[in-house]
């Protein structure tokens, strides 16, 4: 029995609007039943491995005033995608399963993707930032607009949450504690 796809849309400045549909293990028949046509379509799911048809899929379709582009995406685990537009760097930055790929905005051309050994929680960004933050389950990472990663920090303890506070990057760990780590550098922020 295959269930309704979620879904889920975003505007982001300068005109570029992101819908999204995904669904679990081997639902990609029903996530890809209502995909929109015009513009390109490309599967990134090899990206991920041989088997990908039958893990968890997602398509992002974003319609930007260039035109229309869309991305199918897989994950061995089920999962929200997630984007950020890096309008300094003209990326969308999209999240989903374990990889995180840099799309360039306009037209869709994959530039980098960026595999974590574990979840990949959120995406943060900042226009004081030379990066983007990928924060998955057990690290941090910083990725620079070419893909590289500029810093890494590994944790002890599962991440459940991040966000940029204050010039700080704030991360709550599964038991509740909190940490502060600088986002320019990832070396541990005090007071």
């Amino acid at each position: 029995m295959t269930s309704e796809p979620s879904h889920a849309a975003v505007d982001y400045p300068g005109g570029i609007h992101v819908r999204s549909r995904w669904a679990g293990s081997g639902e990609g028949p029903a996530v890809f039943a209502l995909s929109e046509s015009g513009g390109s379509l490309t599967d990134h799911g090899s990206v991920v491995g041989a088997s990908y048809e039958r893990m968890c899929r997602a398509e992002v379709r974003v319609e930007t005033p260039a035109g229309p582009w869309t991305a199918r995406l897989a994950s061995p685990v089920f999962d929200e995608p997630a984007a950020l537009l890096w309008d300094s760097e003209g990326l969308l930055v999209v999240k989903y399963g374990f990889v995180t790929y840099g799309f360039e905005a306009r037209t869709g051309g994959l530039r980098w993707t960026h595999r974590s050994g574990t979840p990949v929680t959120v995406v943060l960004g900042s226009s004081r930032l030379p990066h983007v933050i990928v924060q998955a389950e057990i690290e941090t990472f910083a990725i620079a607009p070419d893909g590289e990663v500029a810093w890494r920090v590994a944790h002890s303890d599962v991440v459940t949450d991040a966000e940029l506070v204050g010039g700080r990057l704030i991360l709550t760990s599964y038991s509740g504690q909190l940490s502060a780590l600088d986002p320019r550098t990832g070396s541990s922020a005090q007071g």
